[in-house]
């Protein structure tokens, strides 16, 4: 199938709407790993121990509530910030060990 030129105007906008959506989520994503760096560094200092299981759940009931307003997949939306509360886990346990990431 051959796309009119409005048609592919249309997907043009569409994919540069997307292209500003990723973009900003990098920056935020950077921003919120800034944040939980300072927390291994802090969590470091008062030997907590890097996970928090309490927090965490409290975190996925939250962003899957958020979700459902939003009309995302709450599934998906827990697989996602798995994902990331993996890796911070993982960057504070290295902050513990070797002070730094």
């Amino acid at each position: 199938m051959s796309l009119t030129d409005k048609q592919k105007q249309q997907l043009n906008d569409y994919r540069e709407s997307i292209d500003n959506i990723d973009a900003a989520l990098v920056f935020m994503l950077a921003e919120r790993f800034k944040i939980t760096k300072a927390v291994g560094f802090y969590k470091k200092e008062f030997d907590l121990p890097p996970a928090d299981p309490r927090r965490e759940q409290e975190q996925v009931e939250r962003l899957r509530s958020l979700a459902k307003l939003a009309n995302l997949d709450p599934e998906f939306s827990e697989k996602f910030l798995q994902f990331i509360i993996r890796e911070v886990i993982q960057h504070h346990e290295r902050i513990r060990e070797q002070g730094s990431i």
